[in-house]
């Protein structure tokens, strides 16, 4: 339930925006800006969570549009956090504050510096990358 408080608190205190990312901007400044992109929402929930001393990491991957009502959104590299509680890690997402179905999870750190969609040096071109989900239907 505190967990679940805290997303509920971070979802409505920020605003969503890809204009708002910058990739310097700590917890402390999203909470004070109110404005940010998942990343943001995670770190900022995160922060929370280790106040609270519950253990939070990082995750960053892909979610899925199965389930989401069309028109459906392109599908975006995406950050959230999973919380240990009881014994188990659980998964939460701040930014959209709704269960979803297929997330691809690509890694998990302590925090977005630890697991970036890419880490290069030297001069690289990225030509084209594709990410989709399909329901399994059994």
């Amino acid at each position: 339930a505190r967990v679940k408080g805290i997303c509920d608190f971070v979802h409505n205190h920020i605003a969503f925006g890809y204009e708002h990312a910058r990739p310097t901007k700590t917890a402390w400044e999203v909470f004070n800006e109110g404005k940010g992109v998942c990343r943001d929402y995670a770190h900022l929930a995160i922060a929370f969570c280790r106040c609270m001393n519950i253990p939070a990491r990082y995750c960053t991957g892909y979610l899925s549009d199965i389930g989401m009502a069309p028109p459906y959104a392109a599908g975006d590299f995406a950050g959230w956090f999973e919380a240990y509680i009881g014994g188990r890690w659980y998964t939460f997402d701040p930014r959209n504050n709704i269960p979803r179905i297929g997330r691809v999870l690509i890694a998990q750190g302590r925090d977005a510096a630890d697991v970036p969609i890419t880490q290069t040096f030297g001069p690289n071109t990225l030509l084209s990358f594709k990410v989709w989900t399909d329901e399994l239907v059994c």
